[in-house]
């Protein structure tokens, strides 16, 4: 089961364009620096380090230790968990629309054998 609390702020960490720019930047690149990852965005370090705090409350990336360094690192566990959760409402929609495409054929033959007679 799924924590609730961890699947709301992961959504809300993935809410954010820019926190899901640092991510696929994240997944593209691998660990990186706060100075790098601020670089391409219109915003002040401090800015990317309060998006990436967001990041962090939600278990999204952590931050560790190089020498000099503190590269950020992307989690992967909290994103496989709400995929998780997706995949079930997923599964449900498919049974839905597999139940409504039942139905649209059983018309369309008593839509067919009617216009017969």
């Amino acid at each position: 089961m799924i924590d609730a609390a961890r699947l709301d702020a992961t959504f809300h960490a993935l809410a954010d364009p820019t926190r899901r720019a640092i991510l696929a930047r994240l997944a593209a690149e691998g660990d990186i620096t706060v100075m790098d990852l601020a670089e391409p965005f219109a915003m002040s370090q401090p800015a990317i380090s309060k998006h990436l705090k967001v990041l962090e409350k939600a278990g999204l990336v952590s931050r560790g230790r190089d020498a000099q360094r503190r590269p950020v690192h992307l989690e992967a566990r909290p994103l496989a968990e709400a995929t998780g959760w997706l995949i079930e409402y997923r599964h449900y929609w498919a049974a839905q629309f597999g139940r409504l495409d039942d139905l649209l054929d059983e018309l369309q033959r008593l839509e067919a054998a009617s216009g017969k007679t």
